[in-house]
């Protein structure tokens, strides 16, 4: 756990700057789903990409990561309640929580004690979300660019459990029983700093820089602005994202 902790926190400034949030269409979908709206639980909500969105939904949300950093720098809200918890091991009561999202971060947890956690805190009903989303799609020229960077050379360099999101968590065991979503996208539109900052937020890129004392970006600007054109013009990024729905029994 040390070192997810470790990772995460080198980068919190960057990561809460440039990190999309979530798609408040799916945010909202989720809520209709849940048994009530009284208590959401977000973890590994990082610095509340995800936290700010349930909030506008339910009466009361907990968002538990275990960087402090990350947690410091997570919007406010007067129904949010951030705790630095691990995610097998919370001070949720029992049988207290509507809907668990994890949103990005299974693949960190140790998911037989995570996933004991969530029928402990869960009401009778009760919700368990997990979103995932892997690369962006913006057009054929800047998307083969983002994969040149994420695989040829970050390669190496991507935490051993980054496969799990590419394969959107299908690998992984989910014993809940689970409930069909419809398909949901994140869009945003970003100039090409906006991009650019995503990117220097990949964990993999940070420990390539922290490795090497070179950001491995650079050699790669002026393509990205040449299949940009203008940096200024705002374009729509997509994610296409990947939904795990269960009723928690």
């Amino acid at each position: 756990m040390s070192e997810t902790r470790n990772l995460f926190t080198r980068q919190s400034d960057t990561y809460r700057a440039n990190r999309p949030t979530y798609d408040p269409a799916l945010i909202a979908w989720l809520a209709q789903q849940a048994p009530d709206l009284a208590l959401a639980w977000d973890c590994g909500c990082g610095s509340g990409q995800a936290t700010t969105e349930l909030a506008r939904h339910f009466r009361q949300v907990v968002g538990t990561d275990v960087s402090e950093q990350q947690l410091a720098k997570a919007e406010r809200a007067a129904n949010i309640d951030y705790r630095c918890e691990p995610a097998e091991q919370t001070r949720l009561a029992d049988g207290s929580v509507s809907l668990t999202l994890v949103a990005q971060a299974l693949h960190w947890f140790d998911l037989e004690g995570f996933y004991a956690e969530v029928r402990r805190v869960s009401k009778p009903g009760g919700l368990l979300a997990v979103i995932s989303y892997s690369l962006s799609e913006i057009s054929p020229e800047i998307d083969a660019l983002v994969m040149h960077l994420y695989q040829d050379i970050l390669g190496p360099y991507w935490a051993e459990e980054r496969r799990h999101v590419e394969q959107g968590y299908r690998t992984l065991p989910f014993p809940f029983e689970r409930i069909d979503v419809p398909p949901f996208n994140l869009n945003v539109q970003w100039d090409l700093p906006r991009l650019l900052g995503y990117l220097e937020s990949w964990s993999a890129l940070v420990t390539y820089q922290s490795r090497h004392g070179v950001n491995p970006l650079d050699p790669l600007r002026e393509r990205f602005r040449e299949a940009w054109g203008d940096p200024t013009t705002a374009r729509q990024v997509n994610w296409p994202l990947t939904v795990n729905l269960g009723r928690v029994s």
